[in-house]
């Protein structure tokens, strides 16, 4: 196979970039998450909360995430083993689903995100936070492209 050259190469080095940090940061979060609580469980429970949403569809969710509908139903299932969502009929698709956080659920990614302050607290002595601002528009571009 050819290897990349001039730009195809430097973007080929971005998502390698990209990859790497997300693989990092994934695990030094997961190192601190409560028991029982995997990432894309936090992930699903964040979503709630950033968004201000009390419910959501599950095949929404999966879009959202840009997983499978499987892998958004095995999560959604393991959340509601632990308490942290409920799942019950959607009354507009009698086929359909509607999952909604609890308070365990809101209080789990409290948690989460207490246990990770001390994480974010070293992370922010190499990265100031307006230097993190200052790559923000830079990176919700990316994340958008």
């Amino acid at each position: 196979m050819k290897q990349p050259t001039g730009d195809a190469a430097a973007a080929f080095e971005a998502f390698n970039e990209i990859g790497i940090v997300a693989q990092l940061s994934g695990a030094a979060f997961e190192r601190v998450l409560p028991e029982g609580l995997s990432l894309a469980g936090f992930s699903v429970l964040n979503n709630f909360v950033r968004l201000g949403r009390e419910e959501q569809r599950p095949s929404q969710l999966a879009r959202n995430f840009q997983v499978t509908k499987g892998a958004m139903t095995n999560t959604l299932q393991r959340l509601e083993a632990a308490g942290f969502i409920t799942l019950s009929p959607d009354p507009e698709d009698g086929r359909g689903k509607i999952a909604r956080i609890t308070r365990a659920g809101r209080a789990a990614r409290e948690q989460a995100m207490a246990r990770m302050a001390p994480v974010m607290d070293e992370f922010l002595l190499a990265f100031p936070a307006a230097d993190l601002k200052r790559i923000l528009p830079v990176l919700t571009r990316l994340r958008k492209a």
